[in-house]
């Protein structure tokens, strides 16, 4: 019996380095003071750097709704 199974969507690349390569160093951590800055921040529920805001989409988003005004119309010939 042969199964046949199908890959639908994007699929995921994984790097894999040859062998004997040399990985790139870790990158550096935050300093221990920025980090507890981070976490007061978040505990007072403070926008974070580089974080998803609910609040700035919300204010960002457009506040009129497509269809809500009509434009006016153009009068056939009007040089538009």
């Amino acid at each position: 019996m042969t199964t046949t199974y199908s890959v639908l969507g994007r699929q995921r690349r994984i790097f894999v380095p040859p062998p004997g390569a040399s990985l790139p160093p870790p990158a550096p951590q935050d300093p221990p003071i920025y980090r507890e800055l981070m976490r007061i921040w978040a505990d007072r529920g403070r926008a974070l750097p580089g974080r998803h805001d609910p609040e700035w989409v919300r204010l960002a988003a457009p506040t009129v709704v497509r269809g809500q005004f009509s434009g006016f119309p153009a009068l056939p010939h009007d040089g538009r």
